[in-house]
Parts: structure tokens; C-alpha cells; sequence
């Protein structure tokens, strides 16, 4: 306990401090140019709302003459308008003042001064909103997206001369904001990411773990992934670190969002968004101390209405792991008792690209459309080495054998995005619609050569099994989001979404027995089945406020189906839901000294995925047996959260927040036996149930410290207990556990260029997880069939480091190098008990891992790449005005 209040101290004490860019003209002698990255854009109507084409829109700013000693307003932009009356400038500078001249024949004239203010730990413009929330589908943070992006609305001309107020604009990018649904850290500049993919990223979010086998978790459960607001069908191991700018953390996702995901929470993914005219990118390269190499880059370009970008990414891979299994089978006769030596390499890779375009028919209105493109091959090898002891009366005896694991795995997958954002002049209201097609087809093939040794050590007999697969899957979804503000913070959101997705799997098992001259097929271990999963919901959303206090209320309501098919016995499997509300509240009290209380109540979903549904009997390893129960039903889950949020001089930023959750039909594995077709004899074979219920309860601390200049902590601490019930099946429920999870993650910026970033991480004993991997298979051979209410996982830690050193002008060019697992630590070692077995197991994946990673940048603005009649239009005008 000591230790943790020291943690604690540590966090949220130091010496703070604050800046503010100067709102003067330039910047101090040896600083850096201020970033030219103001956006203004609008329209000019008359008092009718009809736009004024030909009228002329003049930037104004302020320069030092050194001649005269003083300061005179210069032009900087000029243009005129055209015939429907819009007007854009971009690439503006931040700082000063700046002021927009507006005039046109038979119009009084109008000034308008513009201001981009930018404080160190300042918020969005009067700081936050309560209610906030973002883009409808859940995108970037408003305050973030409108940063330095103002829409002045429809600007009217008219008789009566009306001095018009000031605009006054005010972003920054914290490390985290805390907004009324979600949390928001800003990742774009982690170093031990460099080179890596999503992966990488989620291992130095607060709140997020990541175990050795890529599977995350948000408080030891498994979380929806979304990108840029929207669900999204690719692997975390696809997404290029270097693409991503911010993770929101939804732990209690309100109505607007997909009402799947139970009791775990939504992970949103915000790619980076480059509205710069001219081109600029990104090259970058790396490789591994296993040999394995990455490298890929991407590419923006951008003129007037047009802006192309892509995406290309390789990634390959060199996987080593190790592990041991000592297992105690307490049924058969005779009784035994199974060791395991595992040594696991995979060699393979894959390719991830993406291509897409935006057309901005006008300042208000986009067109996107983009196409994603991935190829993966895979070639895992394993080696165990097996020592079963039979327990008979008269003494043991010992046996030994090796099986021998060599075959490929094969995905090509390709997607189709396309999306269209109508903004108002009215600021917040927007009209967006999407679609998101995605489909894949995999292959695989494995070949199991299992020898059997004398007591001398030779050869006795040679075992063979064969496992083939292939499948296809599609995934389609249409979301349509509206929102509508009102006086203040007062907004109505609405939206549909219809996601359609179809998979097929075609399975063959063969073995050939020791002295049999061909292989034969295994009928129980072969099937072909396929599934259609659909989904169609719609959603209201009412956000305000009252003084202090704002609020969010919402109703989702879903509608889905199920239906599946065992194509080789013609047997069918269906459910049907027709309609399921899913109520949210949410709630937020503003306190003084930027202090904030939040609260929220939920109602979610999870549906059971392909493969804890699919009837298809795994027998590739007799300790990890597997199938699926078609038979399933949803889970639905309850969550109640309160936090507490205070934001300090400096931009320091502590987080609390208290949560229960409680689930009922849970989903969960769970151990039964069948007779092995195989071996023809009983074995122990893990399947999914729906346990009678579950709940979590806990409690989080976050802290935000910009110590120096030179030097940021972040801290993470989750306290929680969760227990199964699972009485229902005639088992005994697991009492329950309280376990604690903490992170780390500081970084240095020190001379010359150089950069230092270290994280480290601790899980205390825990419970298995829940949805532990999403249903699917374990390694082979690692024997780690459980029911999730059976066993439990020991302590570990670990941690990583990475020095980054910039080079040439603007830091174009970068080097990384990082170390995870630095001293060997991350090893997951778990007991599984029940009344049919006791185990150990334990494993370790790709320790110490070294990686080198250059980066560079390049861009160049203001380039003519899409020439237009107009440009030569709006370059005479400017010319004329000077």
C-alpha cells in the first residue's frame, strides 16, 4: 500500500508551469516561425440570403516597417467571390491579429477581425461544453477538429451598417480531455510506437492492456475497436502507428454508439487528417533484432476542391515465443499426468494500402470516398516435446513424443469507404452519411507429424494429421448521423445504421495413424458452415444544459437476426431479435477552479461472434480440444460510472472515475467432455456457455503531469473485482477476486534533438478474462482450454524504452530505436482447475525485442497541381487590390 501512495504523490506532484504564445507580430529572435495553419471560410448574402458573387474579401494583417518604426496594416489574401458567394483563405498565420475587409457595389462595407489564440493549457473556446461529444458517429473532439478551422456562416451586406463582433479562436492539443462520453489522448507524438502498428500504440494508452498475444483489453474485458467513429473490421496489427492521432477511450458508450460490445467498452481509433494545400508525406523504414522488416509511408496532396491521399505499409514478421504446460487429467483410467516443452517461430508478413479522395464541392459540403487493400501470409512452425506419465497401481509409466507443426495461413481482404458531410451555416449542424464495405477470403493448411519414441530414444511410429480451411467473409455497413443545435449547448442528434455481414467456413480434418498407408477423413472434425448476422438500429440524442449542470440523454434502439448453416448434415441455426432499447444518460456538474463531475448510466449488448458460434470441432491438440455452440443468446450488461476530472495550473490533469457493471447470460468457455474421434477414447473439450450472470466493479485514477518543459508522467491505476456466476450449469462459482492494474509512461526531451521515453506496466492476480480472445482457438499445444469462471492469471510486469534523434531542418528526418520487454518479465503464467483437470501454464513472446526505425518527412505548400479557370481569376483580383 506504501508503494501505491507513493505512486500516487509521485503523479500529481512537481513543479508546474504554464505559456502562452505571444500575440505579437512574429516570433522572438532564434524562435521558431509560427505554424501557418489558420483556416476561414464563409459566404457573403444579402439581407434576402441571396450570395453576392464578385464581391471583394480582403485579409488584413499587421507588419513591423523598420523603416517608420512602427506597425502598418498589410494585405496578406485577397480574392473575389464567386457567383454563389464563398470564400475560403487557408495556410493563415496564428498569431496576431488579423482582419477580413468585406465589400461589393450597392453594399455598406464590412470589417471583421479574426484572432487565432492558441494557450497552453487552455481548452476549446470558453473551455469545455458540457455535452461535447464530438462528431455524431463518434470522431475527433470538436474543440480539436475546429481548432483552427472557422466556418463565419453567411456574412450578410445591407444598408444598415452593424459593427460586427470579434472572433476569437483558442485550441491546444493536451495530452488528454476529458469530454462527457469519452477520454481523449493525443498519441501522435508516443516514441516507442515509432515504426509499429495500433498494436504498439494501445500498450502506452492509460486504461488499455494488451497481453502477449495481441489481444486488449479495457478493463479486463475485450473492447469494440471503431476507426475514426465508424466500426471497423481490420486487426489492430493493420493500423500503422504513424496513421493514428488520438484514441478515445469509451468506457461507457452512450446510444449514438453501437449498442455491441457489452460489458467492455469502445476503443475509437482517429487516423491523422491533413487539410494543408500543396503535397507533403511520410517515408519511413525499420527492421527488428529477429530480422524482421517494416516500411511504408503515405502521401497527402491538396489544391482548391481535390485532396488525394494514400497509404502503404509492410510489415514483416518474426515471432519467437516459448512455453510450458504441466497439466494433471484427473478422469480415465489410468490417470494422467501430461508435461510440455513448446517452442513456437512464425515467419510471414503482410500489406496494408489505402487510396482515397475528397471533393469539396463547397466550403460546407465533401464528398470522400477510399478504397484499403491488405494481403497477409503467415508460415508458423511449432515444436513440442511431450512427456505423458500414465498413474497405474503397479507404478508409472513414462512415454515421450514430439509433434512437429508446420503449415501457411493466407488473407486478402479489400475495402470500399465512401462518405458525404454536408455542414450549415449554423455552427454544429452537420448531416453525414457513410458506407463501409469490407470483404475477405483466407486459406490455410497444416500438417501435424507427431513421433513416438522407444525407451532407447528411437523412433517407434509416426502419427500424421492434416487440417485444411478456407472461408470468406463481407461486411457491409450504412450509418446516416444528423445533428441539430439549438440556443447554446442545446443540440438534437439522430441517426440510422444497418450493418450486414456474411461468413463462410469450409473445414477438412484427416489423419493418417501410425502403419496406415493414406490419409482418411475425420466426418465429425470436417464441416462446412456458413452465417448471416444483421443488424439495423436508430438512435436519438438530447444534449443541454441547465446553469452548471449539462446532461445527454438517449435512446438506441436494435434490431438483429441470425441465421446459420451446417452445409455437410443440413442442420440450421437461427435467432431472432426484433427490437431492444438501449437507454443512456449522462450527466456533467462544472465546479469551480476547472473542477468536473460526471455520471452516466448505460445499457449495451454483445452478441456471440463466428467462432464461439460455429459447430466445428477442433481435435489438432488433445490438451486444447474446441467447438462452438450455435446455440448461444446476447448478453446484455448495465453500467453505472461517476467521475471526477480537475485540470491544474501547468496543464496538469488528474482523473477519477467509479464503475459497476453487471451482466446477464454472460458469455463464457466451458469445460465438458465428448469422445475424441480421433483417439476413440473420453477427452476434456472447452466450449461457451451462457453463465447465469457476472459483475465488475472498480475504481481508476488517471494523471496528466507536464513536470518541465522537458519532462511529462502519465500514470494509470485500476483497482477492481469481478466475479462469474455460473450456477446455473450445476458448477460451483469462483469466489471473487480483487486485482489492481497500474502504467506508467514518462518522456524526456533533452538536447541536441534527442528524446527519451520510458513505460512500464504491473498486473496484479486477476481472473481470466472474459471473452478471452474473442472465442477463438488457442496456440496448439499450449493447453489453455478453461472456462473463464475456472483459474486464474499470476502477477507480471514489465517494461519498454525508446530514444528518438531528430535531424536537419524542421526535424525532417528521425531516427527511433526502442526495447520492449526490457528485463524478460511479461511472462503469463495462469492456473485452470476443474473437476476434470489441474494446470500450469505459462509462456513468453518476443522478449527484449529490439527495433531501428527511420522516418522522414517532407511537403511542400502552395503548389498548383489541379489548375482551375479560377485560379487565374482570383489571381487577377488579387493583383488589382494590391
Amino acid at each position: 500500500m506504501k508503494k501505491i501512495i507513493f505512486l500516487l504523490i509521485a503523479a500529481i506532484t512537481g513543479l508546474t508551469a504554464s505559456a502562452q504564445f505571444p500575440m505579437g507580430g512574429g516570433a522572438a529572435k532564434g524562435a521558431a516561425a509560427p505554424p501557418k495553419i489558420g483556416h476561414v471560410y464563409g459566404k457573403i448574402v444579402d439581407s434576402s440570403g441571396k450570395a453576392i458573387g464578385e464581391a471583394s474579401v480582403m485579409l488584413m494583417g499587421n507588419q513591423y516597417d523598420s523603416v517608420s518604426k512602427k506597425t502598418k496594416e498589410v494585405l496578406i489574401k485577397g480574392l473575389t467571390t464567386r457567383g454563389n458567394g464563398e470564400f475560403s483563405f487557408s495556410d493563415l498565420p496564428i498569431m496576431g491579429k488579423l482582419k477580413l475587409k468585406i465589400s461589393a457595389t450597392g453594399f455598406q462595407p464590412v470589417d471583421k477581425d479574426v484572432v487565432f489564440q492558441m494557450k497552453m493549457g487552455g481548452g476549446a473556446p470558453g473551455g469545455s461544453t458540457p455535452g461535447a461529444s464530438g462528431n455524431a458517429g463518434g470522431g475527433m473532439p470538436s474543440g480539436m477538429l475546429n481548432a483552427f478551422d472557422k466556418d463565419l456562416g453567411n456574412i450578410q451586406l445591407k444598408q444598415d451598417v452593424k459593427q460586427l463582433q470579434g472572433i476569437v479562436i483558442t485550441a491546444t492539443k493536451p495530452l488528454v480531455k476529458m469530454e462527457i462520453d469519452k477520454k481523449v489522448f493525443n498519441v501522435e507524438k508516443n516514441l516507442v510506437t515509432t515504426g509499429g502498428t495500433a498494436l504498439d500504440v494501445m500498450k502506452n494508452v492509460p486504461t488499455v492492456q494488451v497481453d502477449i498475444d495481441g489481444n486488449v483489453k479495457l478493463r479486463n474485458a475485450a473492447p469494440q475497436i471503431f476507426v475514426d467513429g465508424r466500426p471497423s473490421t481490420l486487426q489492430l496489427d493493420q493500423i500503422p502507428a504513424d496513421a493514428i492521432e488520438t484514441v478515445e477511450v469509451i468506457t461507457n458508450p452512450s446510444a449514438k454508439y453501437d449498442a455491441s460490445g457489452g460489458n467492455a467498452g469502445i476503443l475509437n481509433i482517429v487516423l491523422k487528417k491533413n487539410k494543408k494545400s500543396g503535397y507533403n508525406g511520410m517515408v519511413m523504414a525499420g527492421v527488428d533484432r529477429l530480422g524482421g522488416m517494416n516500411g511504408g509511408g503515405n502521401f497527402n496532396v491538396r489544391q482548391n476542391k481535390i485532396n488525394i491521399s494514400a497509404t502503404a505499409m509492410g510489415n514483416q514478421m518474426r515471432n519467437r515465443n516459448t512455453g510450458e504446460v504441466e497439466r494433471n487429467n484427473l478422469t480415465g483410467d489410468p490417470l494422467t499426468t501430461v508435461n510440455q516443452d513448446n517452442l513456437s517461430k512464425t515467419k510471414g508478413g503482410f500489406l496494408f494500402g489505402r487510396l482515397g479522395i475528397d471533393y469539396f464541392v463547397t466550403n460546407r459540403t465533401t464528398f470522400s470516398l477510399s478504397g484499403i487493400k491488405v494481403h497477409g501470409k503467415f508460415n508458423p512452425n511449432d515444436v513440442i516435446d511431450m512427456q505423458t506419465d500414465s498413474l497405474y497401481p503397479s507404478g508409472t509409466i513414462s512415454s515421450n513424443s514430439q509433434r512437429i507443426t508446420s503449415g501457411s495461413r493466407e488473407f486478402n481482404a479489400n475495402g470500399v469507404q465512401g462518405s458525404f458531410k454536408q455542414l450549415f451555416p449554423k455552427e454544429g449542424q452537420e448531416l453525414t452519411a457513410d458506407f463501409n464495405f469490407f470483404g475477405g477470403k483466407n486459406e490455410g493448411n497444416s500438417l501435424y507429424t507427431t513421433n513416438y519414441y522407444d525407451k532407447t530414444g528411437g523412433v517407434d511410429g509416426t502419427s500424421y494429421q492434416k487440417v485444411l480451411s478456407d472461408g470468406k467473409n463481407t461486411n457491409f455497413t450504412f450509418q446516416t448521423d444528423y445533428v441539430h443545435p439549438f440556443k447554446g449547448t442545446t443540440k438534437l442528434e439522430a441517426g440510422l445504421r444497418a450493418q450486414l455481414r456474411t461468413t463462410k467456413s469450409n473445414n477438412e480434418t484427416l489423419i493418417k495413424p501410425i502403419g496406415a498407408p493414406d490419409y482418411v477423413e475425420v466426418p465429425s472434425a470436417t464441416n462446412n458452415y456458413s452465417n448471416n448476422d444483421n443488424v439495423y438500429a436508430g438512435y436519438l440524442s438530447f444534449t443541454s444544459n441547465f446553469k452548471k449542470l449539462g446532461y445527454q440523454v438517449g435512446l438506441r434502439a436494435e434490431s438483429s437476426s441470425y441465421k446459420g448453416t451446417l452445409h455437410n448434415t443440413g442442420e440450421e441455426f437461427k435467432n431472432n431479435y426484433p427490437i431492444s432499447l438501449f437507454p443512456s444518460l449522462f450527466l456533467t456538474y462544472k465546479l469551480e477552479k476547472s473542477q468536473e463531475l460526471q455520471m452516466s448510466v448505460t445499457r449495451r449488448v454483445n452478441r456471440p461472434n463466428f467462432f464461439q458460434l460455429i459447430p466445428y470441432v477442433d481435435y489438432t491438440d488433445s490438451l486444447n480440444i474446441s467447438v462452438g455452440n450455435p446455440n448461444l443468446k446476447p448478453e446484455f450488461t448495465s453500467s453505472i460510472e461517476a467521475s471526477y476530472s480537475k485540470k491544474m495550473k501547468g496543464n496538469h490533469t488528474i482523473m477519477t472515475s467509479v464503475y459497476y457493471k453487471h451482466t446477464t447470460d454472460l458469455i463464457t468457455r466451458y469445460l465438458t467432455t465428448m469422445i475424441n474421434p480421433v483417439t476413440g477414447k473420453e477427452d476434456i473439450v472447452s466450449t461457451f456457455i451462457n453463465a447465469n450472470s457476472s459483475y465488475m466493479t472498480g475504481a481508476e485514477f488517471t494523471s496528466v503531469n507536464p513536470i518541465k518543459k522537458w519532462w511529462d508522467l502519465t500514470t494509470n491505476i485500476n483497482l477492481y473485482n469481478s466475479k462469474i456466476n455460473s450456477e446455473n450449469v450445476n458448477e460451483a462459482s469462483q469466489d471473487a477476486m480483487w486485482s489492481w492494474f497500474a502504467k506508467v509512461n514518462t518522456t524526456f526531451k533533452m538536447k541536441k534533438e534527442f528524446s527519451v521515453q520510458v513505460t512500464a506496466d504491473y498486473q496484479s492476480k486477476s481472473v481470466l478474462p472474459v471473452n478471452s480472445g474473442g472465442g477463438q482457438m488457442g496456440p496448439p499445444g499450449m493447453g489453455v482450454a478453461q472456462s473463464a469462471s475456472q483459474g486464474y492469471i499470476r502477477p507480471y510486469w514489465g517494461a519498454d524504452i525508446a530514444v528518438k534523434k531528430s535531424f536537419f531542418k524542421g526535424n525532417a528526418l528521425s531516427a527511433t530505436l526502442t526495447v520492449s520487454d526490457i528485463f524478460r518479465t511479461r511472462t503469463v503464467s495462469q492456473y485452470s482447475y476443474s473437476p476434470y483437470f489441474t494446470q500450469n501454464y505459462a509462456r513468453l513472446n518476443n522478449p527484449q525485442m529490439v527495433r531501428l526505425s527511420l522516418m522522414y518527412r517532407f511537403g511542400k505548400m502552395d503548389m498548383s497541381i489541379f489548375k482551375r479557370q479560377s485560379n487565374k481569376n482570383q489571381t487577377n483580383a488579387m493583383e488589382g487590390m494590391q
